[in-house]
């Protein structure tokens, strides 16, 4: 029977390129770093303080071995020099400067050491991968930890029916503080689930972060939407078990910051962008005026005390009296603190458990770095959220086609921001481990390639993706 094709017969389609193994080895590299950097507190609490910086120590040379050469090669492509994120480099030389006047020399020694390796690691996942692929790489180590975490909660409840402590060990006679323990088997009997990175405030901004990433690629037709369904289920789940107020804020920002950034997309003139912006902001104001007000009764309804769980009668004002010492260039720099240093040791209690951390990144960053720190960490947040938003809500353009449809993968960067931002009132996780990886990398990609479907790989992977659509 004869064939009839619209092709001509020296253009006969072409099947989409394959990657490379190596490629696809590097990919699976970067997810198995984005790993063990979200879920560091695993880890810890399986192979403890010494395992967890081995392993941690271990991939940044991996990076390193893998990342010079590739450098040298210019290989996937020549490394952008001039885009780096130059106000978070500044911020972590002042961190490493900081050793000078420190109050606690051996603390900055040790936790610069952690910031440097995740800075490389987030520089080296945002030059060799592409938009798309960063993202699926994150998808694969949310779904990695989400997993495990219902895995191990399964396990710790119907097989070891009991709690478990980190490193698993002996559990000791009588009642301990539930703070010590690793899993604390509330999967059925309706208290807040931990998984397998031991906190529920962490688990539950892992699962946000896992929601906004899957809920991008389901927007974008990626493969398997059904199972990509299952996962949002999943981590919403979590969401919900971990019962943390700062991640149902988040949660509640980043939905606020989707129908914006959705609502701008749909604009067609600059008139009506002003108009959203008006309504936005002074809405949000009154949101934020109408939450303060009503703190208390709010907090309330999530279990919480008005002073956020003793953050700003235990924690902060301790933090800013130390802080008021040296107000311009700090104490030292450590994030976190070292709770085994004198400086640190029994200074900030909570259920016994000497504190690691301000529970808010700008009084931490006052408190080690000083007003110089806060401004430049100010200034590499500011600039990442700028950049994040105007690369979700303007449309794609590098040459004179002014009418390509907006990606939902651009959203990732600005909702990601938004948790960082709103989680640093809480928490110091944002300018630390994965929270400043996520600055570095998401700053160093936006810098060098500020469209998605820039470069050859991605166009490939555009042009790909519209052949298989094609009947």
């Amino acid at each position: 029977m004869a064939q009839y094709t619209k092709h001509p017969v020296s253009a006969p389609p072409t099947a989409p390129e394959r990657e490379s193994t190596g490629h696809l080895m590097l990919r699976g590299y970067a997810i198995l770093v984005l790993f063990v950097t979200f879920a560091h507190s695993a880890v810890y609490n399986l192979l403890g303080q010494n395992g967890a910086a081995i392993t941690l120590g271990v991939f940044t040379l991996a990076t390193l071995a893998i990342g010079i050469p590739m450098l040298a090669r210019n290989r996937p492509q020549p490394f952008r020099w001039r885009r780096l994120p130059w106000t978070a480099l500044g911020y972590t030389t002042l961190a490493l400067v900081s050793v000078a006047w420190s109050q606690w020399r051996g603390p900055t020694v040790i936790t610069w050491v952690l910031l440097a390796a995740v800075t490389v690691n987030g520089l080296f996942i945002a030059h060799v991968l592409t938009w798309h692929e960063i993202v699926r790489a994150l998808s694969s180590a949310f779904k990695w930890i989400l997993g495990l975490s219902l895995a191990i909660e399964l396990w710790v409840s119907l097989v070891l029916h009991g709690p478990l402590l980190p490193n698993f060990l002996t559990l000791p006679d009588g009642k301990i503080d539930p703070q010590w323990y690793w899993v604390r088997d509330n999967l059925f009997d309706g208290g807040r689930i931990q998984g397998i990175v031991g906190n529920a405030n962490l688990l539950a901004i892992i699962s946000l972060f896992a929601i906004i990433t899957f809920g991008v690629l389901f927007a974008a037709r990626a493969r398997w939407r059904t199972t990509l369904a299952l996962w949002m289920l999943l981590a919403a789940y979590f969401l919900f078990r971990t019962a943390s107020a700062t991640a149902l804020v988040c949660a509640a920002a980043v939905g606020l910051v989707l129908v914006v950034a959705l609502l701008m997309r749909r604009a067609r003139t600059p008139g009506a962008r002003t108009r959203i912006y008006v309504v936005a902001i002074g809405g949000t104001a009154l949101a934020a005026l109408s939450i303060w007000l009503l703190r208390e009764p709010l907090l309330g309804l999530l279990g919480r005390s008005a002073d956020l769980t003793g953050r700003s009668d235990k924690i902060w004002t301790k933090v800013l009296e130390r802080a008021g010492e040296h107000p311009v260039f700090g104490n030292g720099f450590s994030s976190p603190w070292i709770p085994t240093d004198p400086a640190f040791d029994e200074w900030i209690t909570d259920h016994g458990i000497t504190v690691f951390h301000a529970h808010n990144m700008w009084l931490d960053v006052l408190l080690q770095l000083g007003v110089v720190g806060v401004l430049l960490m100010a200034v590499a947040y500011g600039t990442l959220l700028w950049r994040s938003w105007f690369f979700a809500v303007d449309r794609p353009r590098w040459d004179l086609d002014g009418e390509r449809p907006f990606s939902p993968l651009t959203l990732l960067p600005s909702l990601f921001t938004v948790v960082l931002l709103v989680q640093g009132f809480s928490e110091s996780t944002p300018i630390m481990l994965w929270g400043w990886m996520l600055l570095v990398l998401l700053s160093f990609k936006l810098k060098s390639v500020p469209l998605v479907g820039v470069g050859e790989r991605d166009l490939l992977f555009e042009r790909g993706a519209r052949q298989r659509r094609v009947p």
